[in-house]
C-alpha cells in the first residue's frame, strides 16, 4: 500500500471568499491509504486536548462506477513527541483517535449550486504527557475537503469570588473529579474562612467555600475593599460597611480603624471604639443634710451634665475647719463613712464620729470613667456643717391655722432663741398611708405657710427644719392635720416609740394573718391542681419550688397581689415609647426604690377602654413571671394596678429582642460568645422545666439580651387555644405563633412539654447560629409541617460547629422522650465552653446545593434528602456507611432500585456534595 498525501486547494467560498482546504478524492481506485500531518503541537499546560474539525463529504451513491471501492469516513490519529521530528512520518508511531463519519454529505446537484454541506465533530485527546504531538488524519478512499482543524483545552478561568482571586486553573482528565482552588483574598481583604472553588472537567467553576472579609479601616464596594473615608470608621474585620465616626470624634484620613476624640473629650481603655467619646461629669448639685447627735446624712442630686456616661460614681473629701475658716486640714481617720467616702454609687452618705462644736466643709465630686483623663482642675459642689446644731432642731411647736378641701396653713414658733439667723424653713410633707413613699416639700422664709393642691378630707404628716448660715438642723417632730375637716383636727405630735409599737403589733398579726390564708388557700388549690386538665403547665415537685397557674385562683386578681408587687405610680418616671404590644405601648423609664438608687425599667401599660377579660389577660403575664428568680430569667419590680394606666414594669434590656440583635450584629461574635448566650438561654429554661413549667413559646424574639449579652427568657402570656388554621397554629394572648418554633406533637395533639420547649430551643440554637435568619425561610407553614413529617431537618448554618448541629439535631428527634433534657443541654453546652476545640467548623457548603447533615447514618442523610422509601435498597445492596455511598455512580442508584430519574437525579447530586464534605472532614481528622 502507497502512502500518499492529500491535495492542498484554496477554492472560493459562497461569499467569494479564499479558503484553503485539503482535498483527496481517489475514489476511483481501490485500497487507498492517503495521510495528512499536522505540525508539531505544543501542549502548553493541558491535560486532555479537544479536535473540532470541520468538513464536507461527498455521498458515494452520488457517484457513478464506484461501487465498492468509494468510503464516506476517514480516520483521526495522534502521535505524543517531547519535540518536532521535521518531515520524518511513520503511520505505525500513530494511535487511532476515532472513525470520522459525516453526518450530512453533498451530491453532484449540491456542487451545482455551490451549496457545500458542513460538518463540525469534535474528538476528545488525552491524558497528553509529552511536551507536545501531531495529528494525523489517514483517508482510505472517502472524496473528502478538510475545512478547518481547531485544537483547543479548557480551563476554569482566572475570576473573583467572595473578595477571592482564583487562577487560570486546567481540569483533570477524570471528568468525575475536580481540582481544589483555593482562592487570594483581594487588597485589603483578610481570611475569614480559606476561599476554595473547585475547578470542573468543562471549565466551570464549582461549589464556593469559604470567603474573605475587608480589613479593618475598608468596606466592601463591588467586589472591591475600599477605603473608609474621613468622617468613617471601620474598627472590624468583616463585610459590614464603614460607620460614621461615634459623636466628639473624628476621622480625618481613608481607611481609619477608629475616631479619635475631640478636646476635651475621651475614651475609657475598655470602651469600645464605637462608643462616642465622653467627658468627665459637672459638679453634684443641691447638696442637703440632715444632723443629730450621732450622725450626719448628706445627700445630694446627681449632676446636671454626666459627661455621656453612665459609669457615675462619687467621692467626698472631708476638710475640719477652726474659728477660721481660712484654716482647715483634712479630716483625719476620726470620721467614718458609710459606706465608704470614695466610689459611691448612690447620691448619698453617713458620716459619725464627728466632733461637737467643729466645723467641717464637704466638698463632694462627681467622677465617671475619664475623669482621670482629663487635666482640667475638677468642679466640686461644697457645703459647710457645724455641729453645733447636732441632734437640735429649730422648730418648736406647729399648729394648724386652718384647712379647707385642698389646702392646710400651719404656723410655728423657734424651739429657742437661735445663735444664727434662720434663712429658710423646708416644710415636708407625704400622705399619712403611703409612709414616705412619695414626699413633697416647700420652702418659706417666715414660720407660717399654705400648703396646697392636697387630696380632700386625707391626713398628711409634715415636719420642718431650719436652715441656718451653716447648714439645715434637725427635722422637727412629725405632725399629722387632715384636709376638709375643721372640727377635728389635731396638732399632737406623733409620739414614735408608741408608734413603732403599733406597726410591731400590726405587722406581726398581719404576718400570722397571711400565713393561715396561704395555709388553707395552697390545701384547696392543690385539689384542683390534680383533678385539672392533663394539659396544665403546673407539675409539681416534691422538694423544691412549684410552678402554681394563675387560671387556678377563683379570683385570678389575688395570683397578681400574691406574686407581684404593688408599685406606687409616683416612682415610675417614662421617659420613652420604645414598641407596642397586644395590650398597649411599651415604655421606657426608671423606678425610684427608696433608699436605692433609680434603675432602668421597661414598663408595658393596658391602653385605655379595656374590658375585664383583658385587664385579666394582661395581668396574667405578671402572676407568672413574679413566680420566676433567675439570672436568665426576665425579673419582675411590679406592677400597678390600683391606678390607671394598668403598668407591669421589669427589668429594663438595652440590646432588646435576641433576634433583631443578632441580625444587627451579624457576624460580629466568636462561636464561643454565641455558645455562652445559648448556655444561659439554656440555663433558664432548665429552671423553668424544673419548677414544672413549660414555656410553649420559645423563640429568640422573645429572648431579651442586657449590655453585658446576658440573655433571659420572656414572654410568658402564651394561651392553651389552639386554632385549626394551619398558618396560625395557636393563638396567644401576644398574637398567633408560627408553626417553625412548634414540636410535631403540639402541633397535632397539643402536647406541651418541657420536650416540646426542647424542640423549641433547637430552632433557637438555629436562628443563634444563623444570626437570626428566619427558620425554614420563605417556605409556607404547611410545607413546614409536611417536609418535617417525612424528616427534614433544617441544616447547619453556615460557619456553625458539628457538635452543636448535631444537638439541634438530637432536639428535632420525632419520637420527644428521645430529645435531651435541659440540664443535659446546659452539661453538654459547659462542655463545648471547657473545650472550645470540640467547636470545629464544617467548610461551607455549596452555593446552589443544600448543605446536609455530618456524620449521621445512612437513614438520617436520605431522611435529609426526603428519599427515605430507599433505605432499605442501600442495606440490601451492601451500602451501610456515607463512606462506600460517595462511591456510588449513577448506574449503581438505578441498580439497588431506584427506577423514578427524579430520585436518581437528586441522590446522585447529593452524593457529589457529601463526597465533598467527607474528603474535607477527612482532612480536617475527622472520621465517620
Amino acid at each position: 500500500v502507497t502512502v500518499k498525501p492529500w491535495d492542498a486547494i484554496t477554492e472560493m467560498d459562497e461569499h467569494n471568499r479564499p479558503i484553503h482546504t485539503f482535498q483527496v478524492c481517489h475514489v476511483m481506485e481501490p485500497n487507498q491509504n492517503n495521510w495528512l500531518r499536522s505540525n508539531w503541537i505544543f501542549r502548553e499546560a493541558a491535560q486532555k486536548v479537544y479536535v473540532e474539525m470541520r468538513f464536507t463529504l461527498r455521498d458515494c451513491n452520488s457517484i457513478p462506477w464506484v461501487s465498492g471501492t468509494c468510503k464516506e469516513t476517514f480516520n483521526l490519529f495522534y502521535m505524543e513527541s517531547d519535540e518536532a521530528h521535521g518531515m520524518k512520518f511513520k503511520p505505525a508511531q500513530y494511535t487511532k483517535i476515532d472513525t470520522i463519519a459525516a453526518d450530512e454529505s453533498f451530491t453532484q446537484m449540491d456542487l451545482g449550486d455551490r451549496i457545500l454541506k458542513l460538518n463540525t465533530e469534535v474528538r476528545e485527546v488525552g491524558p497528553v504527557n509529552k511536551k507536545g504531538f501531531y495529528l494525523a488524519f489517514q483517508d482510505i478512499g472517502a472524496c473528502i475537503a478538510l475545512v478547518s482543524v481547531r485544537v483547543y483545552y479548557k480551563k476554569c478561568p482566572f475570576t473573583f469570588r467572595n473578595l477571592a482571586t482564583f487562577p487560570d486553573t486546567i481540569p483533570r482528565v477524570d471528568s468525575s473529579s475536580l481540582v481544589e482552588v483555593r482562592g487570594a483574598c483581594v487588597k485589603n481583604a483578610e481570611e475569614r474562612d480559606p476561599p476554595k472553588l473547585y475547578c470542573g472537567a468543562d471549565g466551570d467553576w464549582l461549589v464556593p467555600l469559604g470567603r474573605c472579609v475587608c480589613s479593618m479601616g475598608y468596606e466592601e464596594v463591588d467586589g472591591s475593599c475600599i477605603a473608609c473615608r474621613p468622617g468613617f470608621y471601620k474598627a472590624f474585620a468583616g463585610n459590614i460597611k464603614c460607620s460614621k465616626c461615634p459623636p466628639h470624634s473624628y476621622s480625618y484620613d481613608d481607611g481609619s480603624q477608629l475616631c479619635y476624640c475631640e478636646k476635651g473629650y475621651f475614651r475609657a481603655e475598655k470602651d469600645p471604639p464605637t462608643m462616642a467619646c465622653t467627658r468627665p461629669p459637672s459638679p453634684p448639685r443641691n447638696v442637703v443634710f440632715n444632723i443629730n447627735e450621732t450622725s450626719l446624712f448628706l445627700e445630694w442630686s446627681p449632676p446636671s451634665d454626666t459627661g455621656g456616661r453612665k459609669d457615675l460614681t462619687y467621692n467626698v473629701l472631708c476638710k475640719k475647719c477652726g474659728a477660721d475658716q481660712q484654716q482647715c486640714e483634712l479630716c483625719g481617720g476620726e470620721l467614718r463613712f458609710v459606706p465608704r467616702p470614695q466610689g459611691l454609687i448612690n447620691a448619698s452618705v453617713t458620716v459619725l464620729d464627728f466632733t461637737a462644736h467643729a466645723n467641717y466643709t464637704f466638698e463632694i465630686e462627681s467622677q465617671n470613667g475619664v475623669s482621670d483623663m482629663s487635666s482640667f482642675p475638677r468642679p466640686v459642689a461644697a457645703i459647710t456643717i457645724s455641729t453645733d446644731q447636732g441632734g437640735v432642731s429649730l422648730v418648736g411647736m406647729v399648729q394648724k391655722d386652718w384647712a379647707s378641701q385642698n389646702s392646710i396653713a400651719l404656723s410655728w414658733q423657734d424651739a429657742e432663741p437661735p445663735s444664727l439667723p434662720v434663712l429658710e424653713y423646708e416644710i415636708k410633707y407625704y400622705e399619712k398611708e403611703h409612709e414616705e413613699l412619695s414626699y413633697s416639700s416647700t420652702r418659706t422664709k417666715v414660720p407660717s405657710v399654705i400648703v396646697t393642691g392636697l387630696k380632700p378630707s386625707t391626713a398628711y404628716m409634715f415636719h420642718i427644719r431650719a436652715r441656718t448660715p451653716t447648714g439645715f438642723s434637725s427635722y422637727s417632730h412629725k405632725f399629722e392635720f387632715s384636709t376638709g375637716d375643721e372640727g377635728k383636727f389635731s396638732n399632737m405630735a406623733v409620739d414614735q416609740g408608741h408608734v413603732l409599737v403599733i406597726i410591731t403589733a400590726a405587722v406581726g398579726g398581719s404576718t400570722l394573718l397571711v400565713i393561715l390564708t396561704l395555709f388553707f388557700l395552697i390545701t384547696g388549690r392543690t385539689k384542683c391542681i390534680f383533678s385539672g386538665s392533663s394539659d396544665s403547665s403546673t407539675v409539681p415537685f416534691p422538694g423544691i419550688k412549684t410552678y402554681i397557674d394563675p387560671d387556678t385562683y377563683e379570683d385570678p386578681t389575688q395570683a397578681v397581689h400574691e406574686f407581684a408587687k404593688e408599685i406606687d405610680p409616683c416612682r415610675i418616671r417614662i421617659e420613652r415609647v420604645i414598641g407596642a404590644g397586644e395590650f398597649g405601648e411599651v415604655c421606657s423609664g426608671r423606678l425610684r426604690i427608696p433608699g436605692k438608687r433609680e434603675i432602668p425599667v421597661a414598663i408595658k401599660t393596658l391602653k385605655g377602654g379595656y374590658v375585664d377579660r383583658q385587664r385579666r389577660d394582661f395581668l396574667r403575664e405578671a402572676s407568672i413571671m413574679g413566680q420566676f428568680d433567675h439570672p436568665n430569667i426576665i425579673r419582675l419590680e411590679g406592677v400597678v394596678t390600683k391606678s390607671r394606666p394598668v403598668m407591669i414594669v421589669v427589668e429594663y434590656m438595652e440590646n432588646g429582642s435576641l433576634d433583631s440583635f443578632l441580625r444587627k450584629h451579624d457576624g460580629h461574635f466568636t462561636v464561643i460568645q454565641l455558645v455562652g448566650m445559648l448556655r444561659g438561654i439554656a440555663s433558664g429554661m432548665k429552671y423553668l422545666s424544673d419548677m414544672g413549667y413549660v414555656h410553649r413559646d420559645l423563640a429568640a424574639r422573645n429572648i431579651l439580651v442586657n449590655s453585658n449579652l446576658v440573655c433571659k427568657v420572656s414572654d410568658f402570656g402564651l394561651s392553651r387555644v389552639l386554632e385549626d388554621d394551619p398558618e396560625a397554629a395557636y393563638t396567644t394572648t401576644g398574637g398567633k405563633i408560627p408553626i417553625r418554633w412548634t414540636a410535631p406533637e403540639a402541633i397535632a395533639y397539643r402536647k406541651f412539654s418541657s420536650a416540646s420547649d426542647a424542640w423549641s430551643y433547637g430552632i433557637v440554637m438555629w436562628e443563634v447560629m444563623s444570626y437570626g435568619e428566619r427558620p425554614y425561610w420563605e417556605m409556607s407553614n404547611q410545607d413546614v409541617i409536611l417536609s418535617i413529617e417525612e424528616g427534614y431537618r433544617l441544616p447547619a448554618p453556615m460557619g456553625c460547629p458539628v457538635a452543636l448541629h448535631q444537638l439541634m439535631l438530637h432536639c428535632w428527634q420525632k419520637e420527644r422522650n428521645h430529645r435531651p433534657k435541659f440540664t443535659d443541654i446546659v452539661s453538654f453546652l459547659d462542655k463545648l465552653i471547657r473545650n472550645p476545640s470540640i467547636l470545629i467548623t464544617l467548610p461551607e457548603s455549596p452555593g446552589d446545593v443544600p448543605d446536609y447533615p455530618m456524620f449521621i447514618s445512612i437513614g438520617d442523610w436520605l431522611d435529609s434528602i426526603k428519599m427515605s422509601q430507599y433505605k432499605n435498597n442501600f442495606v440490601a445492596a451492601g451500602f451501610t456507611t456515607l463512606d462506600s455511598v460517595t462511591s456510588m455512580t449513577i448506574e449503581d442508584v438505578r441498580q439497588i432500585g431506584v427506577t423514578l430519574i427524579g430520585h436518581q437525579r437528586r441522590i446522585v447530586s447529593s452524593i457529589q456534595t457529601l463526597r465533598l464534605q467527607l474528603l474535607q472532614a477527612h482532612e480536617k481528622g475527622f472520621h465517620v
